[in-house]
């Protein structure tokens, strides 16, 4: 019976934002029904074949009907088929057999269910981290340009949200850009350490293999490595269950997890200059902050990060359940879990990046703002430069702490009480005591002189860390992201 127009019609179901909304078509494809089937094929091909050429009857034909087959997927019949046996991958392998009715015979020959579900979600797997590392690297290239352009612009610094030392702008975004470049190590790390399920039957133990081979058991091991080499994959995993150890699933989330740990405080960060007014995330010309307040600005790119980002976070802790509650060599209570996050967590790291992105490349910066914030604390933070200027001038430190510590406090009930300026360095010119260094006080409040060598880090660490870590991207750089919404 067909389906009332409402169910046809998609904007009468519910749709996950993160593909709809959101994610590239590149990352959406890459979890797609298509992507998944498609691979499950690939697989029982390349089996066959492997199997052919370690000497089981296995004709060319067979090969090549499978092989001209690869991407015609009836999925109405795939659904059709699942629908009256419960099983996904036998309804695919009778899908898949209708269309190669002189393969069928030998198609998921020897294998079980886990052989192309797990296998696929391995080089699924492998396939998204190529498709975020690229991401990651370009993120990391334009906040490397930002440090660049301002390596010597003073900033004032905050701890505990108070003012502080004052660093420079390109040495804040050195911070951020540091833990990029570890997410970028751990994500290249993860990928590079996920191994094939490859060739290892119900229970793992290769039974079913080892008697199509008649007890030979370097053709079994024979026919792992080749089917795990034809999937693009170094190395297989030695011991398996069913499954393969859910505790890969967990290394793999939990560097995502990481990854959305740092852009949260990046855009945090960005959240609360913006604020400040002294940098801000770009605006369209008619983009529209508030539907109440026309005047505003919000950071809504940065706010989606981090909305994004706490998601991203929390996906960990599936895995970390699901392989703490396999029995044995497996229960099926992973399936259904592992559907969802392990997809999730992929989109989730793929908008944030995108969108982190777009960010990096629009960031804008307020001088005037900056520099008056320096202004306002600057001369509390310049105390011990005065009172060091005024002994080398002959003065006691002692008398000089007094005068600073009456004048400073003074400036500050002005600041704090009377909601004016800091006046203390025009307390301390209009104090003859200070005369002998009145010529002074403004080398004094350089505010270059604070920054100690905030601009010899940025460009030693852009030099020596950042910029060759880029190097294997740098194909991949590509030109500026506009969002969709």
């Amino acid at each position: 019976m067909a389906a009332p127009a409402e169910q046809q019609d998609v904007m009468a179901r519910y749709r996950s934002p993160l593909v709809s909304r959101y994610a590239s078509a590149e990352m959406a494809y890459n979890f797609s029904e298509r992507k998944k089937f498609g691979t499950w094929r690939r697989l029982w091909l390349y089996l066959a074949q492997a199997e052919k050429s370690l000497g089981l009857p296995i004709t060319d034909e067979q090969i090549q009907e499978m092989e001209a087959n690869l991407d015609n997927i009836d999925f109405e019949m795939a659904a059709e088929e699942e629908k009256k046996l419960r099983h996904d991958v036998m309804a695919h392998v009778h899908t898949f057999a209708h269309c190669c009715p002189k393969a069928a015979a030998i198609i998921h020959l020897g294998a079980t269910s886990c052989y192309v579900g797990d296998n696929t979600d391995l080089i699924v797997l492998r396939d998204g981290f190529n498709l975020l590392l690229p991401k990651l690297a370009r993120v990391i290239s334009r906040l490397a340009d930002f440090a660049e352009k301002y390596a010597d612009m003073p900033a004032l610094g905050f701890t505990h949200y108070q003012p502080a030392q004052l660093t420079t702008v390109g040495k804040r975004c050195c911070l951020w850009i540091q833990d990029l470049c570890m997410d970028l190590q751990n994500l290249e790390r993860a990928r590079d350490d996920l191994r094939f399920r490859g060739v290892k039957g119900t229970t793992g133990t290769q039974a079913s293999f080892l008697q199509l081979f008649e007890g030979d058991h370097s053709k079994v091991e024979e026919l792992d490595r080749l089917v795990t080499a034809k999937a693009g994959f170094k190395r297989a995993y030695m011991v398996t269950g069913q499954t393969y150890s859910r505790k890969v699933d967990i290394g793999v989330l939990a560097v995502l997890a990481s990854l959305g740990a740092s852009i949260h405080k990046i855009c945090t960060d960005i959240r609360l200059l913006a604020n400040l007014k002294e940098i801000e995330e770009p605006f369209e010309k008619d983009q529209i902050g508030s539907s109440a307040m026309p005047y505003k600005r919000n950071p809504m790119r940065s706010e989606r990060c981090c909305s994004l980002a706490r998601h991203l976070m929390t996906l960990v802790m599936d895995p970390l359940q699901t392989a703490a509650v396999q029995w044995f060599e497996r229960t099926l209570d992973d399936s259904a879990n592992r559907r969802v996050c392990l997809a999730e967590a992929f989109l989730t790291a793929d908008i944030i990046l995108s969108t982190l992105q777009n960010i990096s490349e629009g960031l804008v910066v307020y001088p005037k703002v900056i520099e008056r914030r320096i202004r306002q604390e600057l001369p509390f933070m310049a105390t011990e430069n005065i009172i060091m200027a005024m002994v080398k001038a002959g003065g006691n430190r002692q008398d000089c702490h007094e005068k600073i510590r009456v004048l400073s406090q003074q400036a500050a009930a002005v600041v704090k009480q009377e909601g004016g300026d800091n006046d203390f360095i025009a307390r301390v010119r209009a104090d003859p005591y200070f005369s002998p260094i009145h010529k002074q006080l403004e080398s004094l409040l350089d505010p270059s002189s604070f920054t100690g060598r905030a601009p010899q880090q940025v460009a030693k660490f852009l030099k020596e860390e950042v910029r060759p870590a880029l190097i294997p991207y740098q194909s991949k750089m590509g030109g500026k992201i506009e969002l969709a919404l």
